[in-house]
């Protein structure tokens, strides 16, 4: 359910008339530190399972596809790599792995 909600929040940030009248690097940037932050909200938290970050997944190569007016895969991933833009499982993924590094580091 808490995916849905956040999907939601997601396409209600996305669907600004921003990405009418700016080029693809303005909507990208806004969309990293705009909406992806909606979409990923709370999900470090919970455990989810492959289907469920697959689905947040899908909601960010949508989002690229209608962007850059394309479905090839191998497009959407060669503009994610030229722009840094990260999927929403890896970006969680790093965060978990950021937060296990600093939780188990040494004390000096």
């Amino acid at each position: 359910m808490l995916v849905r909600c956040n999907q939601a929040g997601f396409y209600r940030a996305d669907n600004s008339k921003v990405g009418r009248i700016a080029s693809e690097e303005v909507v990208l940037h806004l969309v990293k530190y705009k909406c992806m932050p909606i979409l990923l909200y709370g999900f470090e938290v919970l455990n989810l399972n492959k289907s469920q970050l697959n689905s947040l997944d899908f909601v960010a190569n949508r989002f690229l596809m209608k962007l850059l007016d394309t479905n090839n895969m191998q497009i959407i991933e060669f503009c994610c790599a030229q722009f840094n833009f990260i999927l929403p499982s890896r970006q969680i993924a790093n965060r978990r792995d950021l937060l296990y590094l600093t939780a188990h580091a040494p004390t000096c």
